[in-house]
């Protein structure tokens, strides 16, 4: 049977030393499990599967373990998918002081801001209208309903 999404956990996590046995390998401090979600997608008529693996401190049970990794999916398709389709943050080059966390902070106030009104234009329609029409940017700058058509 076609089962899409499948976690499961493993608690024994003592195989796995403590400390790193050189340099180079990752240090793992306060691991409590380890965690798989198996996820089978049907396209076009066959039945793709992928399995992605996860490091935890917090020791889960499988259901509350899937939820997690869920929620965290959530944020990333909600938030940063935007920052990097709709304001292209992949691409910004700002990387010394306080540039990048100021950039951060004024890429997620645009991202509020583009989000409130509730009509029939995309994230990165409005970006651009609000960009080439005053109006329209002062109007979701004061949460007030605009005609983008109006110049």
């Amino acid at each position: 049977p076609f089962n899409p999404r499948r976690a499961s956990v493993a608690h024994a996590v003592t195989w796995l030393p403590p400390d790193p046995p050189s340099p180079d390998a990752p240090h793992i401090p306060h691991l409590a499990m380890t965690g798989m979600i198996e996820t089978q997608v049907k396209r076009a008529g066959r039945i793709d599967h992928e399995r992605r693996y996860y490091l935890s401190s917090a020791r889960l049970d499988a259901k509350t373990f899937a939820a997690a990794v869920r929620a965290h999916w959530q944020i990333e398709n909600r938030l940063h998918w935007v920052l990097d389709v709709v304001f292209h943050d992949d691409l910004v080059r700002l990387r010394t002081g306080s540039g990048p966390q100021n950039m951060a902070v004024v890429r997620h106030m645009a991202i509020n801001l583009v989000r409130a009104p509730h009509d029939r234009h995309s994230l990165k329609a409005r970006r651009k209208l609000a960009n080439l029409n005053p109006d329209y940017l002062e109007a979701l700058l004061r949460h007030t309903p605009a005609d983008p058509s109006k110049s």
